[in-house]
């Protein structure tokens, strides 16, 4: 929790240059776009926009730290950790800042982004202590050999991130990309760059070498693209949609064949059995959905509930709905901010009038919250089938979706039935059913009563088309490394 940590009065904004090589610069063209605070449609500031050119420089930069025989190349591996375990203790005592300024330019409720600053603090720990524990290993081959592994740093890392969780998708990413001593040239969502930027500065403070770390605010289809086709970038890291993964993946392939990790979409179950403690599985699905304006990618966002209790959970699911509080996210008593921009708005509230138009029950919400600002009611459908678009679609919104069930072959049969895979969970005092859903989704994590509980020591990731590859965790490290075989030919002596 948020402890006694205080929001920043009118905080001033430092930073909102490109970062290269360690100094803070004007794109090459000089444009600027403005980044806009989501609870009341206001320009924060303009920010520099990088584009090609610009992502040329700074990759230039990273290649350079990279190189054989620079100062990050030669750097012991216990001194990575101790800079990165640095970069954390800066965070942490510029925290009440760092929450300010992502609650402002993000819309997330300031308690949550203080969450958010911690768990960046706990990831840069977390992977500060691997920094020298990434090895090889040694092998028994036949023969006169002396065989053994390396794994080495890949390269240049291309990491582009997300806007709803600004700050903590740049940490799970870049943490163990630097771990392993890669260099990183950083793309934050155009919607949220002001903690990213901060950050910047942190890792110059730090002592960071120039290079090692860049950041270029900018677009995707300019900025993102021109990192994602680079010849010398050789990994990327993307959080995002499905749609933009796909070209992202499409980018390595026609360019240099880089290494790719996605973290994209998903429309996850979430399945409640009619034996678990029902104003219980109400709160905790309710959250499931609802968390951060419903702004997750791992959101329950189908809920299925079993038939023998399906009205109750209904009643009560839309009294919890109408009692959440929606407004200024500074306000300690608030529950729910904006959602992050118009053209999500938009699409949110598509969704919700294409709910009622396949005949799907709105109990409650499905319109704007104030006149200013991009603020949604709660809302809550009931008698959702499985071929509505609100069931199928990602709706990245406060949009909770009702599904009857009667049993566990058939809900297991319909959670599956998604293009999707990346979260799930089942709520049930029967360890029994427990066990069989866990093994039998298809999803990169299912949680057993408990939702969006996580840490930086647990894989994180999808199956489908929720991507490949997993953040957090020792898992995390693996494709940052390149995996090098060494065969040493041993003489033999003569007897």
């Amino acid at each position: 929790m948020s402890g006694n940590i205080e929001p920043v009065e009118k905080p001033k904004i430092k930073y909102t240059q490109l970062f290269i090589n360690n100094e803070f610069v004007d794109s090459a063209s000089g444009k600027k776009f403005p980044t806009i605070n989501p609870s009341t449609e206001e320009k924060i500031c303009s920010i520099s926009e990088g584009e090609k050119e610009d992502v040329n420089k700074a990759v230039h930069a990273a290649r350079n730290a990279f190189k054989l025989g620079s100062l990050w190349r030669t750097m012991d591996a216990s001194q990575r950790g101790k800079l990165l375990y640095k970069l954390a203790e800066l965070i942490e005592r510029d925290i009440a800042y760092l929450s300010t300024l992502e609650t402002l330019d993000s819309g997330k409720l300031f308690l949550d982004s203080v969450d958010d600053m911690k768990l960046c603090v706990d990831t840069f720990k977390y992977y500060a202590g691997w920094a020298d524990k990434i090895q090889g290993k040694t092998i028994p081959a036949d023969g006169s050999y002396f065989v053994y592994t390396r794994l080495e740093p890949v390269g240049v890392v291309g990491a582009i991130t997300p806007w709803n969780f600004p700050l903590g998708m740049v940490a799970c990413k870049i943490a163990p990309a630097l771990t392993c001593g890669n260099t990183i040239v950083l793309k934050p969502a155009e919607q949220t760059p002001l903690t990213a930027l901060y950050l910047a500065s942190l890792f110059k403070e730090a002592g960071f070498p120039p290079g090692v770390v860049n950041v270029i605010p900018g677009y995707g289809p300019t900025a993102g693209a021109a990192i994602s086709h680079h010849m010398d970038v050789d990994k990327i890291s993307f959080t995002g949609s499905t749609e933009v993964g796909k070209l992202i993946q499409s980018a390595s392939g026609q360019s240099n064949l880089k290494r790719v990790t996605l973290e994209l979409g998903g429309k996850s179950p979430n399945i409640v059995f009619g034996d678990t403690d029902l104003d219980y599985a109400v709160e905790m699905s309710h959250v499931a959905l609802f968390f951060n304006s419903g702004q997750c990618c791992s959101s329950g966002s189908r809920t299925f509930v079993q038939d023998t209790i399906y009205e109750e959970f209904v009643k009560k699911s839309v009294l919890r709905a109408q009692n959440r509080s929606v407004g200024n996210p500074f306000d300690v008593m608030v529950e729910q901010g904006p959602q992050i921009d118009q053209e999500q708005f938009d699409k949110i509230m598509d969704l919700i009038e294409s709910g009622m138009k396949d005949g799907a029950n709105l109990e409650c919400g499905g319109k704007r919250h104030g006149d200013k600002g991009f603020f949604i009611q709660p809302t809550v459908f009931s008698n959702v089938t499985d071929n509505m678009r609100i069931a199928k679609e990602e709706i990245f919104g406060p949009v909770q979706q009702i599904i009857k069930f009667k049993d566990i072959n058939e809900v297991i049969e319909r959670a599956n039935n998604t293009a999707y895979g990346l979260a799930a969970a089942v709520f049930t005092k029967d360890i029994d059913k427990a066990m069989t859903i866990t093994s039998s989704l298809r999803a990169g994590t299912v949680w057993v009563n408990c939702y969006e509980s996580g840490a930086p020591q647990a894989p994180f990731g999808g199956f489908k088309m929720s991507g490949f590859g997993r953040e957090y965790g020792e898992d995390a490290l693996l494709p940052y490394c390149e995996s090098k075989t060494v065969t040493i030919k041993v003489p033999k002596k003569d007897s």
